[in-house]
């Protein structure tokens, strides 16, 4: 792998990665800016005990372009993009308009009881491919390692920045679930503090380690490999699996064997053997209800600095379409008091999901 590193024209850092060590990556950017917003707020909630981003720029932000003006395309004579080059294998850049970023901030006081500071972080854009019209269950196995080794650098670099707390990498795929861009991308989140979400998984490890001795996730996976019932599929390395409690129509995570805190300590057949088991899974949810399936793709990996014997990477992916011309909507219950209740039933999606024929 070749891994080439240049910036665009308002001084945002790109990275290119190449399986060629040939690959020319020369090219400049030759667009005329505007300069970079500041840092978002981070506002904190004293009743969840939550920080919240402000960040007003991504108001502004490109929104659903026709193909001939995507910014996430390799640039052309007549398309100047985010990509300088006219081609590429796989490209990470800090976005344009970030949640989090390393630009200036100031603490200000706004009155009541919420804390306010600067959102420092960082967030990047990771281009799968260069083909707009393609998708990740398409990628090639070769492809796939590559963005896995995108990921597994961006997560030890951005780990390794002062402030960051945590690095998620994920994917949103439809315009059901709320994309602004069709291009083939995911994006990393460097946050400033652990999230909510896993310091209510890493709180629920702790005690379970506490009354057992044992780690959560791998009790989990275990579990649901014994009970196979819910399984989707597997290899030497992985295991897909609906959860018990499935939270959405269709539901799927994908567990590696080995109990690893990130995707920086995953081995190399570990890596490679990921991609054939999730594009499987992916094509598999396309193929449910004859229509491209919306989803989103999240990597679980360990605080930078807290609670990492407890963790265990793992990808969780969902999608809120129920039936083919249904979605799930967050209503009162899942959006007002966080509790949620699924329409299907989690054994039944795993059956249907391991009756699509895929090719």
């Amino acid at each position: 792998m070749k891994r080439t590193i240049t910036h665009l024209a308002d001084g945002r850092e790109l990275i290119y990665f190449d399986r060629r060590d040939d690959a020319d990556r020369g090219a400049v950017d030759q667009r005329d800016l505007p300069p970079r917003p500041a840092a978002s707020e981070l506002r904190y909630d004293p009743l969840t005990e939550e920080w919240i981003a402000v960040a007003g720029h991504r108001q502004g932000r490109t929104f659903l372009p026709p193909a001939s003006e995507c910014p996430l395309c390799p640039s052309t004579p007549g398309n100047l993009t985010e990509v300088p080059s006219s081609d590429y294998d796989v490209v990470v850049f800090e976005n344009r308009f970030p949640s989090f970023s390393a630009q200036p901030g100031e603490h200000r006081e706004i009155g009541g009881l919420s804390e306010v500071r600067p959102g420092i972080g960082r967030c990047e854009v990771v281009c799968f491919t260069s083909e707009h019209d393609s998708s990740f269950s398409r990628l090639s196995p070769e492809q796939v390692e590559l963005v896995m080794e995108a990921w597994v650098d961006r997560t030890a670099e951005l780990s390794a920045t002062p402030g960051v707390e945590q690095v998620f990498c994920f994917e949103n795929r439809g315009a059901e679930i709320g994309i602004t861009l069709a291009h083939p991308h995911g994006q990393i989140y460097a946050y400033p503090y652990v999230t909510p979400r896993t310091r209510l998984t890493l709180g629920a490890a702790g005690r379970h380690r506490e009354r057992t001795g044992g780690n959560l996730f791998a009790d989990v996976l275990a579990a649901e490999r014994e009970a196979g019932v819910r399984v989707v599929g597997s290899n030497e390395h992985w295991t897909a699996f609906v959860p018990a409690a499935a939270r959405w129509p269709v539901e799927v995570h994908l567990y590696p064997h080995r109990q690893v805190p990130d995707l920086v300590a995953l081995e190399a057949e570990e890596r490679a053997a990921f991609g054939p088991l999730y594009t499987d899974v992916l094509r598999r949810l396309d193929g449910l209800f004859g229509v491209p399936m919306p989803y989103i793709a999240a990597w679980h990996q360990a605080p930078v600095s807290t609670g990492r014997d407890l963790s265990y990477a793992h990808m969780e992916l969902f999608s809120i379409r129920r039936a083919p011309d249904k979605l799930k909507y967050l209503a009162g219950s899942e959006s007002a008091m966080g509790a949620f209740v699924n329409d299907v039933s989690p054994e039944g999606t795993a059956h249907l999901l391991r009756s699509v024929v895929t090719n």
